[in-house]
């Protein structure tokens, strides 16, 4: 399956297929020094495949985890590209999750004020969702995505055979920004969640969950608008994540759980709980309400006292609205751990 994200000089296609891994090569020119950037839960050999078809590779291997995505990591990038003579001309390739495709992304958009980088996601997560829509940042002091920059991938190569080594948490991990998608742009997707086989049905799922997040980037690439649909969940989720620390619950956990009070049908939330259930999601968290409040505080999104928020009404419509820092409270405090 092939997607093309039609943004003009930065468009770019995302390929959905098993056993592209081994044909980076075949699909962008690694004929230039070319930076591999993973972590250290990502199996070596996907590295290693890379690496076998770069003329010139370097690799850079990251802590696992939201502790990787730091400055530390991005200077870490940085020095090594600059230590290798890297130039304009030069290639970052991010090969992993969420944290490698951000905190490299960010790199090849710093270095000598932007240069090419791919996208080859190996979790669901970064699949469905990271991979695509050029975000790109890191953490800093203890808030998500503060320091950062919209930087589109040239490629995104999404090898499905790579998530059959996930256990099955990060299998749902991923699964939850599908469901997320589902919910805001695609009652389809929903459905087919809903009624069918997960594992059956993995590659429609993802391939209809980025066609809609990639119609959402063509249309808004700067996150000016329609794209804040796209943080469905997140604005809660982030403050549940921050709360629990590094041993806490997973991104995808937490931005479900951050969906659940913003949908304001019972019978779709009845049935948002029960497709997390079939999951393998939570559908309750531990943090203190009160901490997960004072995260909240930090949201990028937010105005002064006023906050954007997606609500859902009906299966598949997103909504923007504002409201109070107030108003976020009540629903936090309704729908706590």
């Amino acid at each position: 399956m092939k997607l093309t994200a039609a943004l003009g000089p930065a468009s770019y296609d995302v390929i959905i297929k098993p056993g592209t891994l081994a044909r980076v090569h075949r699909l962008a020119n690694l004929r230039r020094r070319v930076m591999v950037v993973s972590d250290d839960g990502v199996p070596a050999k996907y590295v290693k495949a890379l690496l076998q078809q770069c003329d010139e590779g370097h690799s850079c291997i990251l802590p696992q985890g939201e502790g990787g995505k730091s400055i530390e990591s991005w200077q870490a990038i940085l020095a090594r590209m600059l230590d290798a003579g890297f130039d304009r001309h030069d290639l970052v390739v991010a090969v992993g999750g969420g944290v490698p495709g951000d905190v490299a992304g960010f790199a090849a958009a710093s270095y000598m004020r932007g240069i090419d980088w791919l996208q080859v996601p190996t979790t669901t997560m970064a699949q469905i969702d990271a991979s695509v829509g050029g975000k790109t940042a890191v953490n800093l002091g203890g808030t998500k995505n503060v320091a950062g920059a919209f930087h589109q991938p040239r490629l995104v190569v999404a090898d499905s055979n790579t998530l059959k080594t996930l256990p099955p948490r990060h299998m749902a991990n991923g699964l939850a920004e599908a469901l997320k998608t589902a919910l805001i742009g695609d009652a389809d997707l929903f459905e087919l969640m809903e009624q069918k086989d997960i594992a059956q049905n993995l590659e429609r799922i993802l391939y209809l969950a980025l066609r809609y997040k990639i119609g959402v980037v063509e249309r808004d690439a700067t996150e000016q608008g329609e794209r804040r649909l796209l943080n469905f969940g997140h604005t809660i989720g982030h403050g549940i994540e921050a709360a629990g620390g590094p041993q806490g619950l997973l991104h995808g956990e937490c931005v479900a759980l951050g969906m659940l009070p913003m949908i304001e049908s019972k019978t779709l939330l009845r049935r948002t709980r029960a497709v997390m259930r079939k999951l393998g999601l939570p559908l309750k968290y531990t943090a203190d309400p009160d901490t997960v409040l004072h995260y909240m505080q930090r949201d990028k999104k937010r105005e002064g006292d006023r906050y954007t928020i997606v609500r859902v009404k009906t299966l598949g419509e997103g909504a923007l609205e504002t409201v109070t820092f107030d108003e976020l409270r009540l629903l936090v405090k309704g729908n706590g751990g």
